[in-house]
């Protein structure tokens, strides 16, 4: 690789950080912005195409596979790459983001995989955007020792025999990074994050005998993916190392997606690593999507929609199916319980909840599965183990008995749960909760026991959305209005303050994630993401 020329890139509005220049390089500078040259303008291309496409699923109110790639579908001869060893046995990933204390107690969890998060569970302020790339590449050099200023606790890494692998998440195609700019442009975020990874890790991974491993988020097409794909190829390319290196592993977390998995397999086919069922992002989807459908797609309580529901046992199922039909890993969804140490009786009845859904996976022929807290760790190992013993995994259920309908996946009215008043006061809680930690950086949030992130907002404020303009009338006869929710929300902000004090009230941005909840849940025009006006009030 010849040495760049000085980059066009520009940071704008950021403070200066500790050790940023080891981050900022020019080469690396250089690398991101050729990136944003060749792939960006493609990118705008797949955005307005979503657009599209959800316009057409609101006239229709249904979706199909696609018959211009059947041929792809019913072609039994390609297969994906096989799987690098360090990526052969993914029986239970750990996820969370990529500050320092999480770098260390992730790689030391006893997880096959870290999914070291750029996305859902990371607010993208600069500062966590950089030291986040900090943090990893500390973590290669076994320079990532921590000490917590509170505790005193002092963290270290294991031997590297018994850390888990990376697999990097950067942030989905929608999101811009403002602070990096070029001729006044912003740069989307997902190319910084994986450019600036790649480039400074790529080498060195090769060299620790693994490689580049990638989850792509939010991805709605198999042309999406075909970007991700030429992406890669051009990134092996620039920094000299073989093509095939990178791996990836998709989420399957859009329902338009869901009716592409082979064909988004086969994108990326020579780079394909597996894919994922991502529970609370997908729900989100089906409301995003479906959202003016009528009563027939109105989804109940979140907590009530389980894995068991019909059209997510069709979901799951036809991606076991289409995983190892296609010899890749098929990755199950989240436990993201967290354990309390002072409540043990909970903790019993949270654990068995754990294990009998990792035991389901696992029968139902996953590969691995995620956990949100290094305590279950043990807990999904023994499930997998029970089914795989030393086997690395079971590509070889094939899931044959599987069959699947293009009606199946949206067959939302199967599940018998109706929306109820308590629900809605849930969704009011949590997403006021998790808004004021992420406007203050923090994008993995414990509340009520659980480890929630965006797709938790996501999903709370989109089923407000929707019950209030389908006209849901909850059981007790009281209607889902605008007014009602203001209410709740209101209702909320007093608890809120009695709970933790002025003091603390005061200082954090409980007012400013109050509003920007009721903005998006109550605006009579739906907002995509949260994230992209929740961005531009972040702090940082």
């Amino acid at each position: 690789m010849s040495a760049p020329a000085p980059s066009p890139l520009a940071v704008v509005d950021a403070d200066t950080l500790p050790r940023q220049d080891e981050v900022l390089t020019d080469a690396a500078l250089a690398f991101v912005a050729e990136l944003h040259r060749r792939f960006t303008p493609r990118r705008d291309e797949l955005l307005v195409r979503r657009t599209e496409r959800r316009a057409e699923i609101a006239r229709t109110s249904t979706l199909d596979f696609l018959p211009e790639t059947a041929a792809v579908r019913a072609d039994d001869s390609w297969r994906v790459a096989p799987a690098p060893a360090a990526l052969d046995d993914r029986r239970v990933e750990i996820t969370g983001p990529t500050d320092r204390k999480m770098t260390i107690n992730a790689l030391n969890s006893g997880a096959r995989i870290w999914l070291a998060d750029f996305e859902d569970a990371s607010a993208p302020t600069w500062e966590n955007v950089i030291t986040g790339q900090l943090n990893l590449m500390d973590a290669y050099a076994r320079k990532v020792d921590f000490t917590d200023p509170a505790s005193g606790k002092s963290y270290a890494l294991k031997a590297a025999g018994e850390l888990a692998t990376v697999v990097m998440r950067p942030r989905g195609w929608h999101l811009d990074e403002r602070h990096l700019r070029l001729e006044d442009r912003a740069v989307p975020g997902a190319l910084v994050d994986f450019g600036l990874y790649f480039l400074h890790n790529a080498k060195r991974l090769v060299e620790l005998g693994k490689g580049p491993y990638f989850y792509l988020p939010k991805t709605e097409s198999h042309l999406e993916a075909r970007l991700w794909n030429d992406v890669f190829v051009f990134a092996q390319e620039y920094v000299g190392i073989p093509q095939g290196t990178v791996r990836a592993t998709v989420l399957i977390e859009t329902i338009t997606a869901a009716y592409e998995m082979d064909e988004i397999l086969y994108e990326l086919r020579d780079h394909a690593s597996g894919l994922n069922a991502g529970r609370w992002d997908y729900l989100f989807s089906i409301v995003k999507n479906f959202r003016d459908g009528g009563a027939r797609f109105v989804l109940p309580d979140r907590n009530a929609v389980t894995m068991t529901a019909p059209f997510m046992r069709a979901y799951t199922e036809l991606l076991v199916r289409t995983c190892h039909r296609r010899g890749a890993h098929a990755i199950g969804g989240m436990a993201a319980f967290i354990p309390s140490r002072r409540d043990p009786e909970v903790n019993e009845v949270a654990f068995a909840k754990v294990k009998d859904d990792k035991d389901r996976e696992a029968a139902d022929g996953f590969d691995g599965s995620w956990v949100a807290h290094p305590d279950l760790v043990p807990i999904a190992m023994a499930s997998f183990d029970a089914v795989l013993g030393e086997r690395p995994n079971q590509k070889d259920r094939l899931r044959e008995d599987v069959s699947v309908t293009a009606a199946d996946l949206i067959a939302i009215d199967s599940l018998d749960a109706r929306p109820t008043y308590e629900g809605l006061v849930g969704a009011v809680r949590v997403g006021i909760r998790y808004i004021e930690a992420w406007l203050r950086g923090l994008g993995a949030v414990a509340i009520f026991n659980l480890m929630e992130d965006a797709a938790t907002a996501e999903i709370s404020r989109s089923q407000i959305w929707q019950w209030i303009n389908a006209g849901v009338v909850f059981e007790d006869g009281e209607r889902a209005t605008a007014d009602l929710v203001r209410s709740i929300a209101s209702e909320e902000l007093v608890a809120i303050r009695a709970e933790i004090g002025d003091e603390a009230f005061s200082a954090g941005t409980w007012q400013q994630a109050h509003d920007l909840l009721l903005t998006v849940a109550l605006d009579e025009t739906y907002e995509d993401f949260l994230t992209l006006p929740a961005y531009e009030q972040l702090r940082g």
